[in-house]
């Protein structure tokens, strides 16, 4: 009897098994078949797609990049990109690692309420309230324009940093600070012995020991602001302003419209490449410090 239960629970684990693996396969082929298929496009010449599309591209034309980079100028939305990203991962990291290693460590008053406060904003949605945000930065700048002459606030790429730091911290805070909840505090009091004082036990003992988590908040946040679109379409409305999403959805518009398929799928392949490198180099760090965070009780 025992002997005909543990063969029934080795059929039973098996065929679960072999149904994760089927459904795991059919899911890597939904994702990597149009990825795939974007990248021979790329380098399709546009007579090809009239014939076939899906038929394998007859060389590497490499001119549809050279089209998208300079004549698309997806050069130009690219570094509009890379600096609205690194902005707004400076300023996150600057706000967010203190504030998670206070609200983990230290009980003062109204510390409960900024932890609900951060744990509240988990669940707002940024792009719901995107119409909010630019309505007040267009009042805000109708003031500004009285005493300047000119606007400060829309069309300005770090003020789009600014708001993208903005949505990131709520999430940002509570990774890090369930992070910092479980490290011992056995290294804080060393420090303090060793008269260091509350800034730079944070700096030199803590920062380094939360290493994984923060390469985790990096990583995640840069995908997050690379592939970014309503926000950064609302808030920036000048053509050399544009980040790298709303320059390929208005080369996809143009070209479309033009024929021009090679071109429009190599500017789809420059917004790809570099997460896509990213996310293959670093995905097992990615997925440790996913699960390193989480608040303790």
């Amino acid at each position: 009897m025992k002997n005909n239960k543990l063969a029934h629970r080795g059929v039973s684990d098996t065929f679960y098994k072999g149904f994760i693996y089927v459904v795991l396969f059919a899911l890597a082929i939904i994702i990597i078949v149009p990825v795939a298929w974007a990248f021979m496009a790329s380098i399709k010449q546009d007579i090809e797609f009239y014939a076939n599309p899906w038929a394998l591209p007859k060389g590497f034309y490499l001119e549809n990049f050279v089209n998208a980079w300079q004549k698309a100028k997806m050069g130009s939305y690219m570094l509009n990109s890379v600096i609205v990203t690194v902005i707004a991962l400076a300023l996150l990291l600057v706000i967010a690692l203190p504030a998670a290693y206070v609200l983990a460590r230290y009980k003062f008053k109204g510390s409960v309420i900024l932890n609900l406060m951060f744990m509240a904003g988990l669940f707002i949605n940024v792009n719901y309230i995107v119409v909010p945000i630019f309505l007040m930065l267009n009042n805000g700048d109708k003031i500004v324009r009285s005493f300047l002459g000119h606007p400060i606030f829309l069309n300005n790429l770090f003020i789009l940093a600014l708001v993208y730091a903005a949505m990131a911290l709520p999430f940002t805070v509570y990774l890090l600070a369930g992070y910092f909840k479980s490290l011992p505090r056995e290294f804080e009091e060393a420090a303090s012995v060793d008269g260091a004082g509350y800034f730079r036990t944070m700096v030199q003992i803590i920062m380094p020991m939360a290493k994984p988590s923060i390469v985790t908040v990096i990583l995640f946040n840069f995908l997050s602001f690379w592939n970014e679109y309503i926000i950064s379409m609302t808030l920036l409305t000048k053509p050399g302003l544009r980040t790298l999403p709303v320059g390929l959805m208005n080369l996809m518009a143009a070209q479309k419209s033009a024929v021009q398929y090679g071109q429009m799928y190599a500017g789809l392949v420059l917004v790809m490449l570099p997460t896509l490198i990213l996310y293959i180099l670093v995905q097992k760090k990615l997925t440790q410090g996913m699960t390193m965070g989480g608040l303790k009780g």
